[in-house]
């Protein structure tokens, strides 16, 4: 399945910007990823976060989204893999994503109820990627 990740920003934190290429190398053994991360300055900019995941399932991560098991976010991944339509994780900056990338998004997906620093958000959301990709595959990492 072709992922792309579409960031307002890139991680700046140490921690987050080890955990970020860790996670992506390794989902990368599962799926073909491609990663858009926008300038901070497009924060508000709908028109280029859409334009940016133009053609694919929009997955926009907010925080009123459904919540996801690991189990259920791998039953989710293989339903779009059937879909064969790339899928983009649109991870919105600090102050979330606009209210139009929210709306034209086909399906939204929240972590948590509970409020993450940016960095942390855009780590999380990579390691439920690749522990999702783990169950389809069979790999024993899920516990």
């Amino acid at each position: 399945m072709k992922l792309q990740l579409v960031t307002i920003g890139k991680p700046k934190l140490r921690y987050a910007h080890l955990a970020w290429n860790e996670y992506m190398l390794r989902l990368l053994k599962f799926h073909k990823v491609g990663v858009k991360h926008l300038n901070d300055k497009y924060t508000d900019d709908a028109a280029k976060i859409l334009e940016a995941s133009e053609g694919t399932y929009r997955v926009a991560m907010v925080i009123e989204g459904n919540e996801l098991s690991s189990r259920d976010l791998a039953t989710f991944l293989e339903q779009r893999e059937l879909d064969a339509k790339p899928v983009s994780i649109i991870i919105g900056g600090p102050e979330g994503l606009p209210q139009a990338v929210i709306d034209a998004a086909d399906y939204r997906w929240s972590l948590s109820p509970l409020t993450f620093p940016h960095d942390l958000a855009m780590v999380v959301t990579l390691e439920a990627l690749y522990r999702a990709s783990t169950i389809n595959a069979g790999i024993p990492y899920h516990k």
